[in-house]
């Protein structure tokens, strides 16, 4: 095994842009290759232990939805394989599924989510102030709940710490206006387009996030990654009974361990066992399965 498998980071021979949780970013020629690592992080913390092929599903599944809305929403990839480019074929063996070729574009500082159910942070929020990010929503409503139409509530995209939600107002005055309206009606097209084809896999799409970025023309582009376990909550149609959240195919299974550990989520986090890896490698190769239609050889 390579030293950058172990440690589970790349470190190319290349001009290193951005070393992130989960994804080491390199320049070439003006533009990213972004590499997806099996790092997982939770709690704002990347954790001593990795998922198997986790970097591999983020980076195949993002590039299905990217090729799959590409004639519907711009979007920055240049090349969903560059293993199979001259200046990359020498790191085959360690870049081979887990990375995309992008332009480098000029990124929005927020993150675009959108709800179509109410779980997780929105819950909290809804049970403290009966709104989301300024949006009245009606009362009694019950956990995992379905809204009557999936709701638009930002962020902001903060390094280093707690992302904070937004009004779509502070949005607005953070970017232009303009650029505000255009990124909610995208988000919300985007996410509807995706869910429909999802519930047809026999998925529910419960929230997202995404972000844009521009161009030198200052057109709003796609940017990062889209619909992956790591950016969206997926639950299956058959598991979904209101008042309570289904099982999820993301690293849930590593934030309960956490949680019902003695880990003080404020000091460095512990290794996981064995059979927390396994079943959270086998939820991210299962919904790859299932919305992609694909094994990942």
């Amino acid at each position: 095994m390579s030293n950058e498998m172990k440690s589970g980071s790349f470190d190319l021979p290349l001009k290193l842009f951005k070393r992130g949780k989960v994804r080491d970013v390199f320049e070439v020629d003006g533009q990213l290759l972004i590499v997806s690592t099996d790092r997982v992080s939770a709690f704002d913390y990347v954790l001593p232990s990795l998922i198997p092929d986790k970097g591999k599903v983020l980076n195949r599944i993002a590039a299905f939805w990217f090729d799959y809305t590409r004639n519907l929403f711009p979007n920055h990839v240049v090349c969903a394989e560059p293993e199979k480019l001259e200046p990359f074929k020498e790191w085959t063996p360690l870049i081979e599924k887990r990375a995309i070729l992008t332009r480098k574009l000029e990124a929005f500082p927020i993150e675009a989510i959108v709800r179509d159910y109410i779980v997780g942070s929105g819950w909290k929020t809804y049970q403290k102030t009966g709104e989301i990010c300024g949006i009245k929503l009606p009362q009694g409503l019950k956990f995992a709940d379905r809204f009557p139409e999936p709701i638009f509530t930002p962020t902001t995209k903060a390094e280093g710490s707690h992302d904070e939600d937004m009004t779509f107002e502070q949005m607005a005055e953070l970017i232009g206006k303009e650029n505000a309206i255009k990124i909610k009606s995208l988000s919300l097209e985007l996410f509807k387009t995706v869910s429909a084809y999802a519930r047809q896999k026999g998925i529910i799409i419960a929230d997202s996030k995404f972000e844009f970025g521009r161009d030198e023309k200052g057109e709003i582009i796609l940017i990062d990654e889209i619909f992956t376990p790591d950016s969206s909550r997926f639950w299956k149609v058959e598991d979904y009974t209101p008042g309570q959240e289904p099982p999820a195919f993301d690293k849930q299974f590593v934030r309960n361990y956490l949680l019902g550990s003695s880990w003080d989520r404020n000091s460095l986090p512990p290794p996981l066992p064995a059979e927390v890896i396994a079943k959270t490698r086998e939820k991210y190769l299962e919904i790859y399965e299932i919305l992609t239609g694909g094994k990942l050889e």
